[in-house]
């Protein structure tokens, strides 16, 4: 099996943005103490990098095989929205080189973190930029392959994206049509969206293409993962 080079401020972000990472032990410690406590004095003290390192790209190398089949040598423009330190793009950079990869994601830790669906105005957020561009790049993805946007502050990229990759995020964390416009823009007839929903249905309205490739019975949401592409004019 495959591994990250991830550094112990990587190893605290990358936690709490994919909180199944936690042994038994530490999710009852946050469950006692409070989500705040634990995010601003536990994982400061009580993490092992080591193991979350393993966990992280067991989980990525997971998320990859249940994508793979949609991606292709064709395909060179990737576009990731809130994929956090982005571990599954470092992954698909190991089988597909050469790739273009732009992140739209949020500049920064929520003092409290919450999970779930938030509506069209959804402020939380977990990640650091510069965490994010220095793990990448100790993990051989080179520079010029590299553009992270704060979507708070930055200009978002304006080019047509090959696959567009949002993974418990759009439409999970926050309603799709934030980015609806936008993804129209962005997008060509071929381009393959892929994210994760609770309304698998109410896509085929907005694209010609909706296809079911997991189904996740084991989250409170009973969520879907979609690929969808050329939507309706």
């Amino acid at each position: 099996m495959g591994n990250f080079n991830l550094p112990k401020k990587a190893a605290r972000l990358i936690v709490l943005q994919r909180i199944e990472l936690l042994s038994p032990f530490l999710a009852k410690i946050r469950k006692l103490f409070g989500r705040y406590f634990f995010s601003n004095f536990i994982t400061r003290f009580f993490l092992d990098p080591k193991i979350i390192r393993e966990k992280y790209y067991q989980i990525m190398a997971d998320e990859f095989s249940i994508i793979e089949r949609f991606i292709d040598s064709n395909d060179k423009i990737f576009l990731s929205i809130g994929g956090g330190v982005g571990g599954l793009e470092l992954i698909i950079n190991q089988k597909f080189k050469n790739n273009e990869y732009h992140f739209i994601e949020k500049n920064y830790v929520s003092k409290k973190v919450k999970y779930g669906w938030g509506g069209m105005e959804n402020k939380e957020a977990y990640n650091d930029l510069n965490l994010q561009k220095d793990f990448l790049k100790m993990n051989d993805m080179n520079e010029n392959q590299i553009d992270i946007y704060d979507f708070d502050n930055d200009k978002l990229p304006d080019k047509e994206f090959d696959i567009i990759i949002s993974l418990f995020s759009l439409d999970y964390h926050y309603d799709f049509n934030l980015y609806k416009d936008y993804l129209r823009k962005v997008s060509k007839s071929d381009t393959k969206i892929i994210f994760d929903t609770i309304r698998a249905d109410y896509f085929l309205k907005i694209f010609k293409k909706v296809e079911i490739i997991k189904t996740y019975n084991n989250t409170v949401h009973k969520s879907k993962r979609v690929v969808c592409s050329e939507f309706w004019t």
